[in-house]
């Protein structure tokens, strides 16, 4: 059998997600797709609207075979290391081929550029210092010195989210030796950051404008949008525990973080850098909201996605010292199953022994230290439930088998 690897989020599952796992495995001669999908928190830094549990089943009713979790130390991060996480993952499963959404569509511009990459690495890394300095944000550096790199070519558009997302999952199959494919279609109908349901008859809309819809109006405003799993999970979830979760739900936490925090201590955490432990602490004591705390952190170096991120890891308490030695390692250290259809399992039997991490399917079977801090962020995004319905939740972490879902019978076999 074989398997394609998707890295995702599913924030919701929607019909353009399953679009992208049809395609998958069309384009790749695939039987089985396997996605690693990030836990509780997301790559730019926000909570997922539901529960990675909902989010798996909304998955493997529509054409996912296997689901797996990225773990905290790679779902929020930047884009090299979420991409670094994901491929180790993907590889460590033993998947043939990766595909990825991207606004290019096209996959030789991607290999282009990592091979353009590859060769000029010492000066991209000093450009990229040197315009860090000037005050410029990751992003906006990083798309500077790949812009000198590619000077007077054909340039992939870095400036994209899938382009950039795209070039760090195919730099990651190089950089490990990974004998993984990558293929890539171009995203369809919408683009990653519309914030507007289309108005024409299209069926595809982003997720951006999926969960802005639900938050406003409800599951019926974005129903024709979403596959029917995906809405009843989406309802069956905010019956059970009385949320979709949204960064506001967060900030008196955040502020209660920071009000038990010294300049010194908070100067520690993950992300906090340059002095900015100072402006954090006066800006707290001012803002009323969540909004308009990054409002009023934001500038031009200082990305809302990055301190969005940066907000997320003073909730877990995540020192600088403890994600440093926790990134050490070159790939991934587990393999953590959320859930898997028929015929996932019957894949998963067959490469049982030719897996490269242990397969963890129950939280007391295993102990690591990047596994304890996927269980602590859990439990931080179970905080804005009300109990006695956050006691079952954070229960689940610890209970919950991964999910088996018969695609014959079209029912959860243990859910």
């Amino acid at each position: 059998m074989k398997a394609v690897g998707l890295v995702v989020e599913y924030n919701p599952f929607h019909n353009g997600h399953r679009y992208h796992a049809e395609q998958a495995k069309i384009k790749t001669d695939s039987s089985v797709a396997a996605a690693v999908m990030s836990g509780p928190f997301l790559q730019r830094g926000e909570p997922a609207a539901v529960s990675k549990w909902a989010r798996t089943k909304m998955a493997l009713e529509n054409g996912v075979d296997i689901v797996i979790e990225l773990p905290y130390i790679y779902a929020v991060q930047k884009a090299e290391l979420f991409a670094r996480g994901s491929v180790s993952l993907l590889h460590h499963l033993g998947c043939s081929s990766l595909f990825f959404g991207s606004e290019n569509g096209r996959i030789e511009p991607f290999i282009e550029a990592s091979e353009a990459f590859s060769r000029k690495e010492d000066d991209c890394s000093l450009i990229l210092k040197e315009e860090l300095k000037k005050g410029l944000s990751y992003p906006a550096a990083a798309s500077k010195a790949f812009s000198h790199i590619f000077k007077g070519r054909d340039m992939l558009d870095l400036s994209k989210p899938n382009n950039i997302l795209g070039f760090h999952y195919v730099r990651a199959i190089h950089t490990s030796g990974s004998a993984m494919k990558p293929y890539t279609t171009a995203r369809i109908a919408s683009q990653y950051h519309d914030a507007e349901l289309p108005g024409d008859n299209s069926r595809i809309a982003s997720a951006t404008s999926i969960r802005r819809a639900l938050i406003e109006k409800g599951t019926a405003a974005a129903k024709s949008f979403l596959p029917e799993a995906s809405a009843r999970q989406l309802e069956a979830y905010r019956n059970s525990y009385g949320i979709w979760h949204s960064t506001e739900d967060y900030f008196s936490y955040v502020k209660y973080s920071l009000s038990t925090l010294s300049a010194e201590e908070l100067s520690r955490i993950y992300e906090v850098e340059e002095g900015l432990e100072h402006r954090i602490l006066r800006t707290i004591r001012q803002a009323r909201s969540y909004r308009e705390m990054m409002e009023r952190l934001k500038t031009k170096r200082y990305t809302w996605t990055r301190l969005q991120r940066m907000n997320t890891h003073i909730l877990t308490r995540t020192k600088k010292e403890d994600m440093h030695r926790l990134l050490q390692p070159s790939s991934a250290p587990y393999i953590r199953l959320l859930g898997m259809t028929k015929k996932g399992q019957a894949y998963l039997s067959a490469k049982k022994k030719e897996l490269t991490a242990p397969l963890v399917s129950k939280l007391s079977s295993f102990s690591h230290p990047a596994l304890d801090l996927d269980i602590l962020a859990g439990r931080v995004y179970s905080l804005p439930i009300k109990e006695p319905e956050r006691t079952l939740f954070e229960k689940q972490e610890f209970s919950q088998a991964p999910i088996r879902y018969d695609e014959d019978e079209k029912r959860f076999l243990n859910a």
